[in-house]
């Protein structure tokens, strides 16, 4: 990867329309949104300024309070301008900042990507694959391995997301919008998964608690969502293939890419000794897979979970490890591919590997740094949490019909997301109110999780608060330099609402079929 250079104005689509095409009203409000959000401050000094409005609205609001749902003690803003938090916050910055979740995962990964780049592993397997897939279905197939991304924890952000502009490159595409659909895939359709992953089980914890404020004997079974999640992969897959191709594509066939020559992926032709190396390589993939099979398998296996005995369980080992796993199952077959195909020599060409990985991830360092204190904030004050509540508070005084509620639901939890990123965070504040709330209503607490799910994975493609926001920023850096937040914002938003329209739709006309949501999972209670 190049450097990446800190934001500069963004080379927006021609106003006149990309490539000389009619310019319409959306490519004119995009390209507005784009102007505008460009406007906005370097995201690292954005971080800063959000940081600084926390402490100063933490001072205004400081002692308003609103009862928790689950009866604990109340929600209560705190001022993070007094001493003691000051001083306490200076205490923690360096732990903050080293703490900060995405930051391990993305570093962690990227040594072992770095090695499989630099050994030419990955271009080797780019080019094999689409000698063998169709120019004009690269769009769906990239959203798909997005989606089955998730089932890795984080992986999608770090591995498809980068690998989206590559392949669309290589393919004589213009990389943003590879970026965009593996990001749209990702990202925005988070809960939109065939394969159980940590999250089901995740937020099936917390919707049992809720359930349990109603009917302590109610259970909820961790697959509940299943049947749903799998089947709205097929309409993000098609939501998303339309609006890339329709949308986000003519929409950048005005930008330039501008990013340094050298460092892009070239398509040239495999030699035998790539090819041959690639052969080896994933063979090794195979072998570190075989591996943690033989042991994950047994019963007493120290990958289970200690408790319940399950390996996909959230607090099971393995699925903690996933980062772990994903270095290993990079590295392995980039130094084996790099010992057959002759790309590497020794050990330091795998140091170099990694080494060069890191060096492109310098500006992401930094504004990973001020997000970190800005989220930390966020979440101190409790901000989030009035938010949240206040939101939940409304949607329950409105006494709307059940699918207008659904809906509400949805729509109030894509607005928290724009917040508040965490997803177990926020169905921790909002299933207590939720789901008791629907069940006196006579709607099961599986149809409001799916509902929740809907609404969380929709808004994450268009807030800059994303964790993982600033580093899509970055990738997108390496091939336009002048991408800012607006650039990605303008791209994302049509994903987002055609998401949120579309899936909604998709979740009450499930629900009037009759379609089981997943396991043991009814729509009526009781």
């Amino acid at each position: 990867m190049s450097e990446p250079s800190a934001p500069q104005p963004a080379p927006s689509a021609d106003p006149s329309g990309a490539g000389g095409r009619p310019s319409s009203w959306l490519d004119r409000a995009l390209n507005g949104i784009e102007r505008v959000g460009n406007k906005l401050p370097d995201p690292a000094m954005l971080f800063v300024i959000l940081l600084v409005a926390t402490w100063v609205v933490s001072w205004l609001l400081a002692g308003t309070e609103m009862p928790h749902p689950s009866g604990k003690d109340p929600v209560v803003v705190q001022n993070l301008l007094t001493g003691p938090m000051l001083a306490d916050f200076m205490a923690r910055m360096v732990g903050i900042f080293t703490g900060f979740h995405p930051l391990g995962v993305v570093l962690v990964a990227l040594l072992g990507v770095g090695v499989a780049e630099h050994t030419g592993y990955i271009n080797a397997g780019l080019k094999l694959a689409l000698s063998f897939t169709p120019r004009a279905l690269l769009t769906p197939m990239l959203i798909l391995v997005a989606i089955l991304s998730h089932t890795a924890a984080d992986a999608g952000y770090v591995l498809v997301i980068p690998l989206g502009g590559v392949i669309f490159y290589a393919a004589g595409r213009h990389p943003l919008v590879g970026i965009a659909a593996a990001f749209a895939g990702v990202s925005g359709g988070f809960s939109a998964n065939p394969i159980p992953s940590g999250i089901d089980p995740l937020l099936q914890g917390l919707t049992q608690a809720g359930a349990g404020v109603l009917d302590p004997d109610r259970m909820v079974n961790p697959l509940c969502n299943w049947l749903f999640t799998g089947l709205s992969s097929v309409l993000i897959i098609a939501i998303g293939w339309l609006v890339t191709e329709k949308v986000v594509a003519p929409r950048l066939e005005g930008v330039p890419v501008d990013g340094d020559p050298d460092e892009m992926p070239k398509m040239e032709e495999t030699s035998s000794r790539d090819t041959l190396g690639f052969l080896f390589g994933t063979l090794s993939v195979f072998a570190v897979l075989a591996l943690m099979a033989v042991w994950a398998v047994p019963a007493d296996s120290a990958l289970r979970d200690p408790n319940t005995g399950k390996l996909l369980d959230f607090g099971a080992p393995l699925m903690k490890s996933i980062v772990p796993w994903i270095f290993l199952l990079f590295l392995a077959p980039g130094v084996v591919h790099g010992y057959v195909a002759g790309t590497i020599q020794d050990h330091r060409d795998i140091v170099k590997g990694m080494s060069k990985s890191m060096s492109t991830m310098g500006y992401y360092l930094v504004m990973a740094f001020f997000a970190a204190l800005f989220i930390d904030a966020f979440g101190k004050s409790n901000l989030g949490a009035i938010l949240a509540l206040k939101g939940g508070q409304f949607l329950r005084e409105a006494n709307m019909p059940d699918q207008l509620t659904v809906v509400g639901i949805i729509l109030l939890t894509g607005f928290v997301n724009l917040f508040v990123g965490s997803a177990s965070a926020k169905w921790a504040l909002l299933a207590p109110i939720f789901v008791p709330m629907l069940m006196a209503a006579g709607l099961s607490p599986e149809l409001t999780q799916a509902a929740y799910r809907v609404g969380d994975s929709t808004t994450n493609i268009v807030t800059p608060l994303m964790p993982y926001f600033p580093l899509v920023v970055v990738f997108c850096q390496r091939y336009v330099k002048g991408t800012g937040i607006g650039t990605l914002i303008s791209l994302m938003l049509p994903y987002s609402v055609a998401f949120l329209i579309t899936w909604s739709l998709f979740l009450v006309a499930y629900w009037a079929l009759g379609i089981p949501l997943g396991i043991q999972a009814p729509y009526a209670y009781p």
